[in-house]
């Protein structure tokens, strides 16, 4: 027995020290569900072709009869897309001071979303920014310019 025993006592040092350096095995891998993919970025307010923009008379926040047909189409989309979200943006061509166009800029926006409320579409679903002579599209110094200025733009999200 003791021949038997003697073959492998130095087979056993030999085994010992493999072992070790390799170690243990380890456990087989479980496979990990991937990460949850991140939510996507929150859409941003863009500019809608379905919603074009209305115009005020200089110094006026009032919605204008032809500007209330445009306002009417648009409340007409809003409600056939219930889930878009819209941001009215209200502007002021640049006569004045800038605190008084941030204020007449925010009564134009206002005055827009009161009619699209006005006529269906959820409040919940818009808010105002005023931008008072910020953005100007028309850079002369004339009354046709200015008008252009005088504005209302929309724009929209999904929910």
């Amino acid at each position: 027995m003791r021949g038997h025993f003697g073959r492998f006592a130095g087979v056993l040092p030999v085994v010992a020290l493999a072992l070790f350096l390799v170690g243990c095995p380890k456990r087989p891998m479980v496979a990990q569900a991937p990460a949850p993919t991140p939510p996507p970025p929150p859409a941003v307010y863009q500019l809608n072709v379905n919603l074009k923009p209305i115009h005020f008379a200089f110094d006026k926040s009032n919605i204008r009869p032809e500007d209330a047909k445009i306002l009417d189409a648009s409340a007409a989309w809003l409600k056939a897309n219930p889930n878009q979200l819209v941001r009215i943006q209200g502007y002021a061509d640049p006569r004045g001071t800038d605190a008084y166009n941030l204020t007449l800029s925010e009564r134009r926006a206002k005055a827009a979303q009161a009619y699209l409320v006005s006529k269906g579409v959820e409040a919940s679903r818009i808010s105002t920014e005023a931008h008072g002579e910020e953005g100007l599209v028309c850079k002369e110094t004339t009354e046709t310019c200015y008008a252009q200025d005088r504005r209302v733009v929309f724009l929209t999200k999904p929910r």
